[in-house]
């Protein structure tokens, strides 16, 4: 223990003036019992490190350094070392009075002289030793001192009689305060709450910056505005008349939900702002409440400048959330707060600068591109990042005004912007829209003919753009089209058409412009823009009247065009009336665009849902339709057939054959394209129709087989077994007489019957046909003379070589054939029957009858018969006779009469 030392500052004789002050007047002694206890009970209950560390603060900042606490326990006693100026006289004074305190000057924390009274809560010895000189306080002490002079006493003051001793601070430190700590008190318990409260108190006290808790050390450091201690971060920032700190975590700031008011030390007043409030306002004597005279609306001043300093997606957490205050100051404090966000510049805005809150409006869900575009437009609007859902109710509450969606729409109508960002910004509104696209009704679009419409109902959409349209806008010009760079399927939404190329090339509005205005280059170039991104679309026949440039400098029809280099140049005649289009408009579009509008380059088909008769101008169109029962649905036809060169038909037919288009009309054998073919087109000086495929063998030796590379392929266009008109029936008549053709007897039957047929069906003119030169037999030879068979009883008895046949059963058409052969028919020119009358019977009895049935797979006959033996019977032509063994034979009564040795009945 100390033993008296020097009296530096007086102690002495302060000591003896209190205790002679409680001499003459007990009441004094027990009036500093029950403020000390008060104070120790109420005031300063639980701040012991604190008033200490706050008195290091003060010695430092006295002596213009950072301080350094050191806090340890030896045995009984604690121990509170730092660093600063030392203990004056002023000061042992002050801490034996109980209300007085001798710190001045701006920086200082203590001002009442009191707080060092919380250490009674611990001990009832303390001694301040200090480089400058050292006391000691000691209840037993000033007990003893009393009963000394007489006063019997349990309780004394702990901290109003103190006496000099002499000792010194602890090595490497200013002042040292020795407390040895009464029973009661829970050592490890307050130590853990020491350096709990270490943190704090570095947070609160600038002028420390190391607080050592029982070999734990505490530092303060501070990176710009940043501030750590051990792990923990928070960002600092300095007002008129507070400090705030925000923790951190990592690089994202938390606010703090419910927090108490420090000034600079913690107080009992609590809050509910987001930040730590470190603020510079009175207190009552106890530091723990508001002095009345304060206000604390004061710490606000700046608040918004803190906002501002913060990132832009982190400032609306200084925003105090809505809710109940915690108590009076806290709310004057929250209102202080709000006012001066309100009305300050610190929400981020969407064009870049810092808004007023009170002027500023906020959509919620705004997005970074959405802001960029309406930025510039709508300057009060608030940045991106401060404008989603959670944040709406914190702007709200300092003033912000919300907008909608029409809202928007409504402030951009006369707004002028390229094309490119209206489509930009429909991309941008269809993101946050969502389920309020009617809000949008009023949006302006731009169109393809430079003028907005205040709304996306009535417009059309341009098909999609392909890389291959480049820059060049691709819209009907004749249609409200949304602009290419424009379009975006929020506008369909909205009310806008989306309509198929076919669509818009078939829009009346565009065939009234065709007609009224044929040459005019926009006009083909928005129709050849859109069949650029969409060639197989269905092109309307007029559209061939539109005007476009030629090689030559000209302007002529489309479908009076041929594409550069065309395969069917090659094939027309030398002075076609075709021109050859602009060789820079087809690189620019490209053949298939202008091969779509009807601009040759095969052959073109020209096609009609639901035709009425030959209004295509085409070749002999009207002859064609005579030939046609019932209209067809849909008219295909292959233009120009009429102007190939009559020596390049070769070469005709294989661009026939090998486009798609074409080549499908050539199977059409009922059709205008193999009609006109079969009737016009020719080969070797013979249409098309006197020739046949090669694989077609039905009227093999009386057509000749086509000698080209897809003759099977062109086999609709070519001649069969039907024949068609006079011109047909001569050349098979000839061909049939023809000795040096081999035509076999089935072949020639065919063509009879084909010939029957048409001359039945009126296809043959017979005023235009002469007798033939010779007849084809069904021996297969010539014949100058014969007759038609039209029974089939004279089959078995007439030589083949005088007889011309019919395909079975063509006995029916005999006399067509015979009238235009101009021969007789078998009947005509033959008489006779059975030189023997047979023997009667019926079919059912004859014992050959179902056999013959069988072989000839044919229902078994009934009725009666006549059966022979041997069947002969005797033919009359004229003077001649002649006997001829039958299978069987129908006399002139109807009976039929067979032969018993035939296993093949007649019938």
């Amino acid at each position: 223990m100390p033993t008296s030392g020097p009296d530096p500052f007086g102690i002495n004789e302060i000591r003896d003036s209190t205790l002679q002050s409680w001499l003459t007047s007990p009441t004094r002694l027990r009036e500093d019992v029950a403020a000390e206890s008060d104070l120790v009970g109420v005031g300063y209950r639980d701040r012991l490190l604190t008033e200490l560390v706050a008195n290091a603060a003060d010695a430092a900042t006295a002596a213009g350094i950072v301080g350094v606490v050191k806090v340890w326990l030896d045995g009984p006693d604690l121990h509170i070392a730092n660093t600063g100026a030392p203990l004056d006289a002023g000061g042992a004074a002050a801490l034996t009075a109980l209300r007085s305190s001798n710190k001045t000057g701006s920086g200082l924390v203590g001002r009442f002289g009191v707080g060092f009274t919380a250490v009674a809560a611990v001990t009832h010895h303390v001694q301040i030793r200090s480089r400058s000189g050292s006391i000691e306080f000691s209840a037993e002490r000033t007990r003893s001192e009393l009963q000394a002079h007489g006063i019997e006493t349990d309780v004394v003051p702990t901290l109003r009689l103190a006496w000099p001793i002499d000792a010194g601070p602890a090595a490497g430190f200013d002042t040292e305060v020795v407390l040895r700590l009464d029973p009661h008190v829970e050592v490890e318990t307050m130590m853990e709450g020491f350096g709990t409260e270490a943190v704090e108190l570095l947070l609160e006290l600038p002028a420390v910056d190391t607080i050592v808790i029982d070999g734990h050390t505490h530092v303060r450091e501070r990176a710009g505005d940043i501030v750590a201690v051990g792990p923990d971060r928070w960002l600092e920032f300095s007002a008129p008349h507070a400090r705030w700190l925000l923790p951190m975590t990592g690089d994202w700031l938390v606010a703090r939900r419910r927090d108490v008011l420090r000034a600079p030390t913690r107080t009992d007043v609590e809050l509910t702002v987001p930040a730590i409030c470190v603020a510079d306002v009175q207190l009552t004597a106890d530091r723990r409440g508001l002095h009345p005279d304060a206000d604390i609306a004061t710490a606000a001043v700046g608040y918004a400048d803190f906002a501002a300093s913060l990132p832009t997606d982190q400032r609306t957490i200084l925003v105090p959330e809505p809710g109940f205050a915690a108590s009076r100051t806290d709310e004057r404090l929250r209102s202080a707060l709000l006012d001066e966000l309100s009305t300050r510049p610190w929400l981020p805005g969407a064009g870049g600068d810092d808004l007023i809150p009170e002027r500023a409006e906020v959509l919620v869900d705004l997005t970074a591109g959405l802001a960029h575009l309406l930025g510039e437009i709508i300057t009060t609007l608030v940045h991106p990042e401060q404008s989603d859902r959670g944040s709406l109710t914190r702007l709200r509450s300092v003033g912000v005004t919300e907008i909608g969606l029409a809202e928007i729409a409504s402030r951009l109508t006369g707004i002028e912007r390229e094309p490119r960002w209206w489509g930009e910004l429909y991309a941008e509104l269809s993101v946050v829209a969502q389920g309020q696209v009617d809000e949008l009704g009023a949006l302006p679009v731009p169109l393809t003919d430079g003028r907005t419409m205040p709304g996306a109902r009535g417009t059309v959409l341009p098909p999609p753009q392909s890389a291959e349209s480049g820059t060049d806008v691709v819209a009907p010009s004749w249609l409200p089209t949304v602009h290419p760079e424009a379009a975006h399927e929020l506008l369909e939404r909205l009310g806008a058409r989306r309509l198929s190329v076919s669509e818009m090339l078939s829009d009346p509005a565009l065939r009234g412009e065709v007609e009224s205005d044929p040459e005019g280059d926009d006009l083909a170039r928005s129709v050849l823009g859109l069949l650029r991104t969409a060639p197989d679309a269905s092109v309307p026949a007029w559209l061939g009247q539109m005007l476009l440039p030629t090689a030559d400098g000209d302007e002529r029809p489309a479908d009076e065009l041929l594409l550069p280099d065309s395969p069917l140049a090659s094939v027309l005649v030398d002075d076609s009336p075709f021109g050859v289009v602009d060789p820079e408009w087809v690189r620019r579009y490209g053949a298939d665009a202008f091969r779509a509008l009807g601009v040759g380059w095969g052959f073109t088909v020209t096609r009609e849902e639901y035709p009425t008769g030959p209004d295509h101008d085409l070749p002999d169109e009207a002859t064609w339709w005579d030939t046609v029962g019932d209209p067809p649905q849909t008219f295909s036809a292959v233009r120009d057939l009429d102007l190939v060169h009559p020596d390049r038909w070769p070469q005709a037919l294989s661009l026939l054959v090998e486009s798609p288009d074409t080549a499908a009309l050539l199977t059409d054998r009922g059709g205008y394209t193999a009609w006109w073919l079969r009737h016009y087109a020719e080969i070797g000086a013979a249409p098309l129709g006197h020739w046949r495929a090669p694989s077609d063998q039905t009227m093999a030796g009386v057509l000749d087989p086509l000698d080209h590379p897809h003759a099977d392929e062109l086999s609709g266009a070519l001649g069969t077994a039907d024949i068609e008109d006079t011109d047909q029936a001569l050349m098979v008549l000839t061909h049939l007489a023809d000795v040096h053709r081999s035509i076999s007897p089935s072949v020639a039957a065919i063509a009879h019957t084909a010939l029957a047929t048409a001359l039945r069906d009126g296809r043959i003119d017979l005023a235009r046909v002469e007798p033939p030169t010779g007849l084809r037999t069904l021996a297969g030879s010539v014949a100058d003379d014969a007759v038609v068979l039209d029974v089939p009883w004279l089959a078995a008895a007439l030589d083949p070589t005088d007889v011309v046949v019919l395909a079975p059963p063509g006995f029916g058409l005999a006399a067509q054939l015979a009238d235009l052969l101009d021969i007789p028919t078998a009947t005509e020119e033959y008489s006779g029957g059975p030189t023997e009358p047979g023997e009667a019977s019926t079919w059912q009895a004859h014992p050959r009858a179902l056999r013959s049935a069988l072989i000839q797979d044919r229902a078994l006959p009934t009725g009666p018969i006549r059966v022979h033996e041997a069947l002969t019977v005797e033919l009359r032509r004229g003077d001649e006779r002649s006997e001829h063994r039958v299978p069987w034979w129908r006399d002139e009564h109807g009976m039929v009469h067979v032969d018993a040795g035939f296993d093949v009945l007649g019938g």
